[in-house]
């Protein structure tokens, strides 16, 4: 199904967090502030939204997928490829237009959504953080910020790259030790919008032709 995309893109921003033991770390102080300014601003706003391109492979990027992402505290909904997944504070739901059909999960109050902020926030446990100068992306001039596990997790470095004036995330990347890249490119960023009532809420009647499956 599609919805496994949804589940690579979710896996990309959990592996930071995925150990929780602590190790000796070298933390550049740089770099820490950049990634703290960054944290504070997204943690500030009411509701965020974002376009993105994730692209993923082995070695090389085989694929580019565009997707939406709209979040407001713990609430998210995330858009890619005919995918949709919902979390209204509760339970997720993963709707797949394509096969029509709809997975419902109860949050176990464990779930890290699929969120910029999993990336900055987690750096505090078990990476080195160091600041590596600055590179145009997206036609900003973005700082860079490389985390490298203390300890063996499967991942190789993640490269963060950063608007720091305006304290925007602007490009993640992932590369494990098998060669996996997974990347996460923001395109387009609107904070503090109008949004419908309804934007975090599941509406069955909208999916009575779908097979629908709760875990």
């Amino acid at each position: 199904m599609k919805i496994n995309i949804i589940q690579k893109i979710v896996t990309t921003t959990l592996v930071l967090g995925s150990f929780t033991i602590s190790f000796a770390q070298k933390i550049d102080e740089q770099a820490k502030k950049i990634l703290d300014e960054v944290t504070q601003n997204y943690e500030s706003k009411e509701n965020t939204y974002f376009k993105f391109v994730f692209s993923s492979g082995n070695g090389k990027i085989a694929k580019n997928q565009s997707g939406i992402y709209y979040a407001a505290k713990d609430k998210y909904k995330l858009k890619i490829m005919g995918t949709e997944q919902i979390f209204d504070g509760k339970k997720i739901y993963n709707i797949s237009a394509d096969e029509k059909e709809v997975t419902i999960a109860k949050s176990d109050g464990k779930d890290a959504m699929f969120s910029p902020i999993n990336y900055l926030d987690t750096y505090k446990k078990d990476y080195n953080v160091d600041y590596n100068g600055q590179k145009k992306i997206n036609n900003v001039n973005a700082n860079m910020i490389v985390l490298t596990p203390v300890k063996s997790n499967g991942l190789k470095t993640i490269n963060l790259y950063v608007n720091a004036e305006k304290k925007q995330l602007v490009r993640l990347e992932q590369y494990s030790n098998n060669g996996d890249i997974a990347i996460i490119n923001i395109t387009n960023y609107k904070e503090n919008q109008k949004l419908s009532p309804e934007m975090f809420s599941f509406n069955a009647k909208k999916y009575k032709n779908y097979l629908v499956t709760e875990l």
